[in-house]
């Protein structure tokens, strides 16, 4: 039996501009299609979209239930369908390793996005004198 790993994000909330989108649906359906085919190159591939609850803040002692528009996604794992991950530095597509962990794709995924050059100079920590 093939196994799966689920990837759920939030979907778009609003449209994106473009040139030749006149209408708010246009544009949104251009946002939900960017999300998708950005997800599609690192494998993954779409299954469905849920609206869910949750329950949140609502100023100090209240809570209020709201619901969030999520896209879930999948894609096989262990070796038989190699899934693309994002190159680093030129934007396309390559086949991850067969046999892969899930922790190594995350491990690469993440090292793949991770900006480069040195970290900020931080300095001594500041004393207030009284």
């Amino acid at each position: 039996m093939q196994s799966y790993e689920y990837k759920v994000v939030p979907a778009p909330v609003k449209g994106e501009k473009e040139r030749g989108l006149k209408t708010g649906a246009e544009r949104f359906a251009h946002a939900l299609e960017s999300a998708m085919n950005e997800m599609a190159a690192g494998g993954w591939e779409y299954c469905r979209a849920e609206t869910l609850p949750a329950e949140e803040r609502s100023g100090l002692t209240s809570k209020t239930t709201v619901y969030h528009n999520l896209l879930v996604f999948r894609r096989p794992v262990g070796g038989r369908a190699a899934p693309l991950t994002l190159g680093t530095g030129t934007g396309s597509a390559q086949a991850a390793p067969a046999g892969d962990t899930p922790a190594e794709r995350r491990e690469r995924i993440l090292s793949a996005f991770a900006p480069e050059g040195r970290a900020p100079r931080l300095g001594p920590a500041e004393e207030d004198e009284a």
